[in-house]
């Protein structure tokens, strides 16, 4: 990971010490006086993942979260000696460690709520509508991808078991007011595409082999549910981002709100049941994953600091 910290001059030198004396930072770089907003002398530096936690808890207690600036980025490779020897000082591997201020500032920002949040959660609640009537299992997975809602269910985990009251209702009231706000859009729009003669209810309660399993949930949903939290979780807290899609390909939120919205609005009661129980059951089950996923995390985290530590190797406070 690089840092790049502005620092005040009364600590400036403290602090570069201290990471030219940790063997887990390297590519150490100070410039004097540069910063003006904050003001101060601008420090970067590359500090391996595992080590990242440590760093940022010194350099918060040092104040530099309140008096001067912290910044990060992931650095795609790095394959000087150097970059080498520093992540062989550092103990475990760096997937498995989690740097938590940066899962925090990432959880906040997704439930911050911006409208194209709502944009892309209506858009792709429409094209699972569009899936339900035209049983287009292609349709599905675009609606999927589409859907923005696992970002937010991932905020919510983190507000959970980190115990942050206001990320925890943010994150809930964003996805409520997104799904409320996504059918609602949905459902009148099907009202209208029924009123020119382009839907009837039929389309929805015709046999539909491709996409009937929506409004029928069971077992396997609350597993893969499970599956998607535990791998969506892992895949931001390690930056592994790339398997995103495969979660967003695996859940039908989405699709249960797209199918929801059109029973409701051509009035099909016998499925709206069933496509309410598929969304709570995925949002539920990926939530409850998220939060085992952050316990088990942290529980293996220590437990190898631990042994570490009894073996001699050198581990940061």
């Amino acid at each position: 990971m690089h840092l790049r910290l502005i620092v005040p001059p009364d600590r400036s030198e403290r602090v570069l010490n201290t990471l030219v004396e940790d063997p887990r930072v390297t590519s150490i770089v100070r410039l004097p006086g540069a910063a003006r907003r904050p003001e101060g002398d601008v420090v970067e530096c590359d500090v391996t993942r595992e080590a990242a936690s440590d760093v940022l808890s010194w350099l918060k207690a040092q104040g530099l979260y309140d008096d001067g600036s912290v910044a990060m980025a992931s650095v795609d490779a790095a394959p000087s000696r150097n970059a080498q020897a520093a992540e062989q000082a550092a103990p475990g591997a760096p997937d498995d460690a989690v740097i938590w201020d940066a899962v925090v500032d990432q959880a906040y920002n997704e439930a911050g709520g911006s409208w194209v949040y709502y944009v892309f959660l209506t858009l792709a609640t429409m094209i699972a509508s569009i899936a339900v009537i035209t049983d287009s299992a292609i349709l599905v997975v675009g609606a999927m991808v589409v859907g923005p809602e696992f970002g937010v269910v991932a905020a919510l985990a983190v507000g959970i078991f980190l115990r942050k009251g206001g990320l925890t209702k943010r994150s809930l009231s964003l996805l409520v007011k997104g799904f409320v706000l996504a059918i609602a859009l949905t459902a009148l729009a099907a009202l209208l595409a029924r009123a020119v003669g382009w839907v009837d209810v039929g389309d929805v309660t015709a046999a539909r082999p491709l996409t009937g399993f929506i409004w029928r949930p069971d077992k396997w949903s609350a597993v893969v549910a499970v599956l998607a939290g535990c791998a969506g979780v892992l895949s931001q807290t390690a930056g592994r981002g790339n398997a995103l899609v495969g979660v967003f390909i695996s859940v039908t939120t989405v699709p249960a709100a797209g199918d929801f919205a059109l029973s409701l609005a051509l009035w099909a009661p016998h499925q709206i049941g069933g496509s309410a129980a598929q969304l709570g059951i995925n949002l539920a089950g990926m939530t409850a994953a998220g939060v085992v996923t952050l316990l088990l995390q942290r529980l293996i985290w220590r437990s190898y600091l631990k042994v570490k530590r009894r073996t001699g190797a050198r581990v940061e406070a």
